[in-house]
């Protein structure tokens, strides 16, 4: 079985945070709960990433692009050979354009 690296881009680190920063306000266990789930959704794509579909905008992004989904939030990802390289983790709600892949 071959294993993927995962790796987290500095702007899906940051991501990370504020989703924490935005809910810890109204539930610190909530929003420590939350964050750890998606992280663990994230370690699990070092096995089997390509179970993930490949999100709706790809044809508009012009780049294949693919999601695992918790709650009301996004992890978009992509696969480079033996790398799954973490780009966003967004709110689900939220319009994708490449400019938020660019930060």
């Amino acid at each position: 079985m071959q294993r993927y690296r995962v790796e987290i881009t500095a702007t899906a680190e940051a991501d990370l945070r504020e989703i924490h920063q935005y809910i810890v306000s109204d539930n610190k266990t909530a929003a420590d709960k939350l964050v750890d789930d998606i992280e663990g959704q994230i370690d699990s794509l070092e096995k089997f990433p390509l179970r993930c579909p490949t999100i709706p905008e790809a044809n508009e992004l012009g780049k294949e692009y693919r999601h695992i989904i918790h709650g009301d939030y996004r992890t978009i990802f992509r696969i480079d050979g033996p790398r799954v390289i973490i780009m966003r983790v967004i709110h689900s709600a939220r319009l994708l354009s490449l400019e938020i892949f660019e930060k």
